[in-house]
């Protein structure tokens, strides 16, 4: 392992993640902060796949 590399969270860093998000927000916020996010992931995913389009229909002019 590289000295300085945080790799993806493992079960025990995500249940302090998940137990912050409740402090913080909640735990009624807590889905619909999910919901929001996924309805953001889906439009950033979307947008992406519309300009990768464009850009290839251009190049084939």
């Amino acid at each position: 392992m590289q000295p300085g590399f945080i790799g993806v969270p493992g079960g025990p860093e995500m249940i302090v993640v998940l137990l912050l998000a409740v402090l913080l927000f909640g735990a009624n916020k807590i889905p619909q902060l999910a919901r929001s996010v996924g309805e953001s992931m889906g439009e950033f995913r979307r947008g992406r796949e519309e300009i990768e389009d464009e850009l290839q229909g251009n190049g084939d002019d």
